[in-house]
């Protein structure tokens, strides 16, 4: 395996596993890793590119699927409809998205499955998973908002 110490601990997280599984690790992958751990706030795929500007866009794009695939990162929509992406902490969540600050907070409680329930036995339709933003204000910018 390849030493990845210098590297922040979701990108080593990331390179090992893909070790693991049989694909390349290559300088461009460890680059683009490297840049995702890093982040805190959502991010745009072209944001990534003008951080790692030596690896081509078409490469990007591809490593943030991959990176999604495996659990890395996860897909935000935002109100507009625009993809961010973040680093994943949690393997299914769903996502709460300020309108005003475009700070994006996970929470894990969701029982989707029982609200689908009749839906899917009315239906006869499989879901095969689901996604959810809920769209509102976060606490900090509700007490910055000036009263009426």
């Amino acid at each position: 395996m390849a030493t990845t110490s210098s590297l922040h601990p979701l990108a080593d997280s990331f390179i090992n596993r893909l070790e693991v599984e049989g694909h390349r690790v290559t300088s461009t992958r460890r680059a683009v890793a490297q840049a995702v751990s890093g982040r805190t706030a959502p991010f745009t795929a072209e944001e990534l590119c003008d951080e790692v500007p030596r690896v081509g866009r078409a490469t990007v794009y591809r490593n943030i699927k991959l990176l999604q695939d495996m659990g890395f990162l996860c897909r935000v929509l935002l109100e507009d409809g625009s993809p961010r992406y973040q680093p994943s902490q949690h393997a299914h969540h769903h996502h709460l998205v300020c309108v005003s600050c475009g700070e994006v907070q996970d929470f894990v409680d969701c029982d989707l499955s029982e609200l689908l329930r009749p839906v899917v036995r009315e239906s006869g339709f499989e879901v095969a998973g689901h996604r959810l933003e809920v769209f509102g204000r976060c606490a900090r910018c509700r007490g910055r908002a000036s009263p009426n």
